[in-house]
Parts: structure tokens; C-alpha cells; sequence
């Protein structure tokens, strides 16, 4: 049975979580459809700029990321706490980047000395609502998915769903199932024979984090975002230029003096050097073409996380992340999130074992 949103994503768990939307029908709707012969390569572009630009309005840090032909995958960790932290006046003036609100707020917030006093109980409601709203992945995805639907069904001339359905997501329980997560979206196009090395690896977290170490990062590609060539209705030529007014988020850092303890952590708790050594290690045996050609030496990350060999199979497959159901995890981590939602059965538990040690 389906599992409602609200028992899937609990800010009181662990923030980090898996997230997954395909394209309808998993056509190839942001590459080239083989079918018609069209290219929309550079819809992929469209999904990681619009990633980042909301992840600078919404309390949600990005630490990977891969966009795929018909789908793409999100490794995300919601900051409850820093939402918590921002002022009234912080919460409005971010909500308002993306949508206008009603007119008594647009009073507020441009015109203070016509308010009137009395509609501030409306106000104090208004930031609670829209606090909420900026640390729920649901509204994130929402806007998300929602701007790239809108600007490619226009561009096609069609109506209708781009998505086949709401995204699904994994609660990433601890370090072992967030790292392993993060290396398995970021060998995506490597898996699909889409790219032979990391480096080529196009509109992933781990080549922008090498381009970043090389100096090498190129800027946003800002036209593949044309509004006026896709003749949008008003709304929407409104909303979707707040949005592209946004500036970009930038992707979560790597600090290995992070308590590893610390849940509450802006960094991922490792050295930047030891996760690519261990993507690069990950990749030498998942890519379709290579199999077999693993270095000798094992990634640092491999021993400090206690993943065993088994992962490499996994990876392989492309099974890792199906093995699981709404959460990945060790056992016992498993376990305890089993006890949690009162369910007598949890999808994972032999994966876990056998995974992670």
C-alpha cells in the first residue's frame, strides 16, 4: 500500500533523504527520444539550474545530484533548524521570491506605513504557514517539478503530465546509506554507459565537484533557459522569471573535523578527496564496459564505513536502491526506524546485512 507523504518525510527523523522523479511513461523527455528523433538534452540543464536556484529560497542543501534522460535523482538534507532559526520577516521575504502572496502581505512587506495594524494576527499566521512550507521537501519538489512540467510541455505544445507521478523518497538513516546513496546517483550516467569517466559525467554533483577542484566550473549556461521563445502565459512568464532571478545554492561541502555526531552538521563529515577516491574506486566496476578493472587498493571510505564487498555487486546491478523501501539504513538503524512506524515488516533488512556490515 501507498504511504502517505507526511509518514515518508518526518522532520523529527534523520534530515537526509533520497529523492526520485521520473519522466512519464520513462520517456526520454530530457534527452533524445529516440523515437522521434527530437533532442532535449538541454532540459537536463533546465532541471539542475532550477535545483539549485529554489534550494537558495527553501532550507534544504543539495550534497548530490544526478539529472538522467528521464529522470533524476536528488541526495537532499532538510535544515529544520535553520528555518527555525529566520525571523518572521526573513520567512515572508523568502516566500515572496517565488509567489506574491496575498495584497495585505504585499502591503507589509512594500508598503508599511499603509498597513494596518489590525491584520497583523494575519500576518504572524502567514510566516508560520509559509515556514513550514520552506522545510518541506513536498513544496520543494512541487515548485520544482512543476516549473520544468510547464516550460516543456510548452515548448512541445501538448498539455498534460511530464512526470509520471509523484516523487518518490528514502530517508537515509545514516552515514553508511548516505554516502552509498550519494556514490550510487553519482554513477548514474557512468552505470548507463552515458559516460566513461567521472569527469564526463554531465549535470552530476561529482563533476562539478572535480571541475571545482580544477578550477575548471564553467557558468550556469543561462540561455538554455529562454522564457520568451516558449510563449507562456502571463502567470507563468511572471512566476517562472522570480524564479530564475534567484541566485544558485551551492552544493554541500566536504569536512572531515565535522562531529560525526552532529545531525545538524552543513557538511558532510568526510574528506572531499576520500569520497571521489571512493566514487572512482565504485565506478571502475559498475561501468557496463569495464567491469572487472577495480584498483587493488581499497577507498579509505570502504573501511572507515565498514561497506563490504557486496555493495560492489549492488552497484553493479543498480539494485541498491531497490532493495530498500522508504528508508536505507544498517540494521539497526532499520530496525529502530521499523519500531518507529509501528510496521511489523521492513523492506531492507537482509539487504542491510549483507551491505553493511
Amino acid at each position: 500500500m501507498t504511504r502517505a507523504r507526511r509518514q515518508q518525510i518526518i522532520l523529527s527523523e534523520p534530515p537526509w533523504y533520497h529523492l526520485v522523479n521520473r519522466c512519464v511513461r520513462r520517456a526520454y523527455l530530457a534527452g533524445v527520444d529516440y523515437v522521434s528523433g527530437h533532442n532535449y538534452e538541454h532540459r537536463r540543464e533546465w532541471i539542475e539550474q532550477l535545483m539549485f536556484k529554489l534550494a537558495s529560497v527553501f532550507s534544504v542543501d543539495i550534497a548530490a545530484f544526478a539529472v538522467m534522460s528521464n529522470h533524476y535523482h536528488l541526495v537532499i538534507r532538510v535544515d529544520e533548524p535553520q528555518a527555525k532559526s529566520w525571523s518572521d520577516q526573513e520567512v515572508l521575504e523568502r516566500w515572496t521570491q517565488l509567489f506574491t502572496g496575498p495584497n495585505y502581505l504585499q502591503t507589509y512587506l512594500y508598503q508599511p506605513s499603509a498597513f494596518h495594524a489590525s491584520m497583523q494576527p494575519k500576518i504572524d499566521e502567514l510566516a508560520q504557514l509559509y515556514r513550514e512550507r520552506l522545510m518541506d521537501l513536498s513544496w520543494y519538489m512541487r515548485v520544482l517539478n512543476e516549473s520544468i512540467a510547464r516550460m516543456a510541455n510548452k515548448e512541445d505544445g501538448v498539455k498534460g503530465h511530464f512526470w509520471e507521478g509523484r516523487f518518490k523518497s528514502q530517508a537515509l538513516l545514516d552515514e553508511q546509506a548516505i554516502l552509498s546513496v550519494m556514490a550510487y546517483v553519482d554513477l548514474n550516467p557512468v552505470r548507463a554507459a552515458m559516460s566513461d569517466t567521472l569527469e564526463d559525467s554531465d549535470h552530476t554533483s561529482i563533476q562539478r565537484r572535480l571541475q571545482q577542484i580544477l578550477g575548471t566550473q564553467p557558468n550556469w549556461k543561462e540561455q538554455g533557459l529562454d522564457l520568451d521563445s516558449l510563449h507562456l502565459s502571463s502567470g507563468a512568464q511572471s512566476f517562472l522569471e522570480r524564479v530564475l532571478a534567484l541566485p544558485y545554492a551551492q552544493l554541500m561541502d566536504f569536512n572531515p573535523h565535522t562531529l560525526h555526531t552532529d545531525q545538524d552538521a552543513k557538511q558532510i563529515n568526510y574528506a572531499l578527496e576520500d569520497y571521489i577516491e571512493f566514487v572512482d574506486y565504485l565506478g571502475h566496476a559498475v561501468h557496463p564496459n569495464k567491469r572487472g578493472h577495480i584498483p587493488d587498493s581499497v577507498p579509505k571510505l570502504m573501511q572507515q564505513l565498514n561497506f563490504t564487498d557486496k555493495l560492489i555487486e549492488q552497484m553493479q546491478q543498480g539494485h541498491l536502491l531497490h532493495s530498500f523501501g522508504p528508508a536505507i539504513g544498517n540494521l539497526v538503524h532499520l530496525k529502530d526506524h521499523q519500531t518507529q512506524h509501528h510496521q511489523a515488516f521492513h523492506k531492507g533488512n537482509q539487504q542491510a546485512r549483507v551491505v553493511f556490515a
